[in-house]
C-alpha cells in the first residue's frame, strides 16, 4: 500500500505562533485520537469505483456569514482547478489519474484570525476524488494554500458529508513514530498522531477552519 504524508507541520506552527500572540489557542488536556489504526492486510479483490453523485453537484455558493466570499468550482484544466490537484498528489503519491467527484474554491482568514498580512488570507480547497486506477484511494481533502506554503490539511472518508466532527482528521507531526499507518475510511497510510481537526487538537484548542468559512462545505 502506498505511503502517504499529511502536511500539517504548517499548520501546527500558524496554529502555534497564533497562541503566543493573544493566548486564543490556549493549551488543554490532550484527548484520545479520533480514530485508530487499522491492521491492513493483503488485498484480495479490486476495490469498484465509489459512488458518485446521480446529478452534478452546483459549482458555486452565495457569500453567507458563515462563508464570507461565496464559493466556486474552478473551470477544468484552469490553474486554480488543477493546483490543488498537484498538492494533493504531492502530498499523497497518488499515482494515475484522479477522478474529481467534487471540489470547491474559496479564500477566508486564518484560524484564529491573523493580524500578520502573510497570513490574513488563506486559499482553501475542498475536494473530494478518487483513484481511477486504485479506486481504493478515495476521500475528501481539504488543501491550503498560504504565501509562505502549502499541503493537504485534513482528510475525511469519502462517505462523510459536510464539515462534521469527528469526520475531518489532521494529523500532528510525531517525530518519535514516523511509521505510516492505515485509518478506517482513509485511503492509504498515514504519519502522525490523528486529531480532531474540526474541534482542534495536538494540545490546541484552535478549530481547522474559522467561523467565517466553515459554512463554505455546507451541502458536501
Amino acid at each position: 500500500m502506498r505511503r502517504l504524508r499529511l502536511a500539517v507541520v504548517l499548520i501546527a506552527a500558524v496554529a502555534l505562533a497564533a497562541c503566543s500572540r493573544d493566548g486564543a489557542g490556549s493549551l488543554s488536556v490532550t484527548a484520545p485520537p479520533p480514530v485508530s489504526p487499522t491492521v491492513v492486510g493483503a488485498t484480495t479483490s479490486p476495490a469498484p469505483p465509489p459512488l458518485t453523485p446521480a446529478t452534478p453537484p452546483p459549482t458555486d455558493g452565495p457569500a453567507t456569514p458563515t462563508c464570507v466570499g461565496g464559493w466556486i468550482t474552478p473551470p477544468r484544466s484552469s490553474q486554480p482547478y488543477l493546483q490543488p490537484l498537484g498538492i494533493i498528489r504531492r502530498t499523497t503519491g497518488v499515482d494515475g489519474p484522479l477522478v474529481v467527484v467534487d471540489m470547491r474554491s474559496f479564500a477566508g482568514p486564518e484560524s484564529p484570525p491573523s493580524e500578520q498580512g502573510y497570513i490574513a488570507e488563506v486559499q482553501r480547497w475542498y475536494v473530494k476524488l478518487y483513484a481511477k486506477d486504485d479506486p481504493a484511494f478515495q476521500g475528501r481533502f481539504l488543501v491550503e494554500a498560504r504565501r509562505f506554503g502549502r499541503g493537504v490539511s485534513a482528510v475525511a472518508s469519502y462517505r462523510s458529508h459536510g464539515w462534521r466532527s469527528p469526520d475531518w482528521i489532521g494529523f500532528q507531526w510525531n517525530s518519535a513514530d514516523t511509521t505510516p499507518k492505515a485509518y478506517p475510511g482513509l485511503p492509504g497510510q498515514w504519519e502522525g498522531v490523528p486529531y480532531d481537526f474540526v474541534k482542534g487538537g495536538g494540545g490546541l484548542t484552535i478549530p481547522g477552519l474559522p467561523p467565517d468559512v466553515a459554512g463554505c462545505l455546507n451541502g458536501t
